[in-house]
């Protein structure tokens, strides 16, 4: 009976796919083995969607065995298959008040469809059923637009009807908590007011936590590292920062958007009465897999209200390997080098958000083990670790960098951790923890290595307490690495490639990759970041130079002859490499030249 039921294709072109079916059409396109095929037909679980259910077999193709027939996969060959559009479905790209509000919840649940994206003329509906296309008519009528069917794997069917519209109904339902929706909700310098208007939904409502809860999944489902939410006049709007870039999610209405606001703020410990100051806070929260995250939470009045914003703090982020941060092979032994010191200065530089932060952690944790005490100073704590001793910044009570350096040499440390170095007091109480025998490992803001000595030399450091206690200067960035699905091989120019790397001997790759947009990566081209790092090691020839007139352009000469491998070398041997493109690198390292 198995046999002959791979040869039979059951239901007519209106009715759901089969299992049957697709098992035909796979074994006819030569994807699976008639084996395969019988097997699973007489195994079968009549209440899992046929793809679903073909998908966790994880069978190889028959014809390419390098292929694994993965729900994507097969979703993406079923399209081609009915002629239909496929869709692999970006939540960031669409707009869940508008799409829910031409489809209501149960039609789309009882026909599974999913609304996803809206224009004068047209109405995009997503499906997982090629052949089920009798609502088509009636949409139409009901939308008075012409309706595009595209294929969606059932999965994310399922999953986004459930969130898209759960989502839409706790908006509607803390609205209708707090009555009609009134302007004067926010606390804003334009205050427009509307008399008998109710007030802002409580932010215990349950269908405020219920956005809030959805919102931070959705940010770490994302690989997000920041969380905007911005109040505006009409609406308020929530975006996410991934890899470097912001995404808008999703707009409020303002009386829901100040609910949000308060609950994040009452999470965080903050004074939700107080909408005039600015305040700081944190929230610790747990995600559905299990692990613990952290995010600091910073609050800023603007003119129509609060500004929040949530920075992510994964340690399976800030505490990684140095391979995994992009160090390369040569790179990680010399800065490790520098980390084996047992007294001296290490300083990471860079511009705000270019990973500083998570090379010092990572640093720190490296460098953990029971034996040593390690403090830092920090403002604010990036990221509570049990194996540190953190100190923040409280500059209302007199605790600034300089002074809780100096609580922090009373507590018998072997490293210290400085979060900034801003000042000559800041500079001066490290130079003395390290003139004392402590390791003190710190970060400052240049835009290469060899700026660093001539800035603390500028801030008023003797150049005599600089060559006796700094070890070596390591600075970054982080450039977006290209995306592995979709990255192809294009022709470098030879005169762009020239121009960056000048004067610099670095010979031009005989093929590059571009950037090129797949649904894997949103169409950007680029999923991910790494850092690209500059390392200079202080020498005697080094440490000659470094007087009270020093000469920039000679200590980076020297450093240059001594090994030190400039930033946009670095950058060069990524692109050469293929994990990032020359149009990328450029972007980043713009502002630095090329000097020596």
């Amino acid at each position: 009976m198995a046999k002959t039921a791979l040869h039979q294709l059951t239901g007519g072109e209106k009715s759901s796919i089969t299992l049957r079916y697709l098992l035909k059409a796979l074994l006819a396109d030569g994807m699976i083995s008639r084996q395969q095929g019988d097997s699973l037909l007489r195994n079968a679980d009549d209440t899992v969607h046929p793809l679903i259910l073909i998908a966790r077999q994880e069978w190889q193709r028959a014809d390419q065995h390098a292929t694994t027939l993965t729900l994507e996969v097969l979703t993406r060959w079923l399209a081609r298959r009915t002629n239909i559009d496929y869709l692999r479905l970006d939540p960031l790209k669409i707009d869940v008040q508008k799409m829910t509000s031409y489809v209501s919840q149960a039609y789309a649940s009882k026909l599974q469809i999913l609304p996803v994206k809206v224009d004068d003329e047209e109405l995009t509906v997503a499906s997982a059923e090629p052949f089920v296309d009798h609502w088509v008519p009636e949409l139409e009528a009901i939308s008075r637009r012409r309706v595009r069917r595209v294929l969606i794997n059932p999965q994310d069917l399922q999953r986004y009807l459930s969130e898209f519209y759960g989502v839409s109904r706790s908006i509607l339902g803390a609205a209708d908590s707090a009555g009609q929706q009134s302007l004067s909700l926010l606390q804003n310098f334009e205050q427009l007011l509307e008399v008998g208007k109710a007030g802002e939904p409580d932010a215990d409502d349950r269908h405020v936590i219920s956005i809030v809860d959805w919102l931070l999944q959705f940010a770490f489902e994302q690989r997000a590292s920041d969380i905007h939410l911005e109040p505006r006049r009409a609406q308020g709007r929530v975006r996410l920062r991934i890899d470097g870039q912001l995404h808008l999610v999703h707009e409020f209405p303002p009386q829901v958007f100040a609910a949000v606001t308060s609950r994040l703020k009452s999470l965080a410990r903050m004074d939700v009465t107080d909408r005039r100051h600015p305040q700081d806070g944190r929230i610790k929260t747990v995600t559905p897999s299990g692990k613990e995250v952290e995010m600091r939470l910073s609050s800023m009045p603007t003119t129509f209200g609060e500004v929040l914003v949530l920075r992510i703090f994964d340690p399976d982020v800030l505490m990684k390997d140095f391979s995994q941060l992009g160090f390369s092979q040569e790179d990680a032994r010399h800065y490790r080098t520098l980390l084996t010191n047992s007294y001296g200065i290490i300083l990471v530089t860079g511009p705000t958000g270019s990973g500083k932060t998570t090379t010092l952690y990572s640093s720190l944790y490296g460098l953990a083990r029971p034996e040593l005490n390690i403090c830092t100073i920090e403002d604010p704590i990036e990221m509570v670790e049990s194996q540190f001793n953190q100190m923040q910044v409280q500059a209302s009570i007199g605790v600034d960098f300089a002074s809780g350096v100096r609580t922090l040499l009373r507590q018998d440390p072997d490293i210290i951790m400085v979060g900034e170095i801003r000042d000559q007091e800041t500079a001066g109480v490290a130079i003395q923890a390290a003139l004392t025998g402590h390791l003190v490992l710190s970060s400052l803001h240049t835009n290469d290595a060899p700026s660093a000595l001539t800035r603390l030399l500028d801030i008023g450091v003797p150049h005599y307490l600089l060559n006796a206690t700094l070890l070596g200067v390591l600075a970054q960035r982080l450039v977006r690495t290209l995306c592995r699905h979709c990255r192809a091989a294009a022709p470098v120019a030879a005169q762009d490639w020239k121009d960056f790397v000048q004067p610099y001997d670095v010979r031009l790759p005989k093929t590059g990759f571009a950037a090129q947009g797949c649904d894997e990566c949103r169409h950007t081209g680029y999923l991910g970041r790494c850092g690209i790092y500059e390392i200079l090691t202080l020498d005697e020839g080094l440490r000659a130079l470094v007087t009270a007139e020093a000469d920039l352009n000679s200590i980076r000469r020297h450093a240059l002859q001594q090994g030190m491998r400039p930033l946009r070398v670095a950058a060069a041997r990524k692109v050469i490499e293929g994990q990032t493109s020359l149009t990328e690198v450029v972007r980043v390292l713009s502002a630095i030249g090329a000097a020596v």
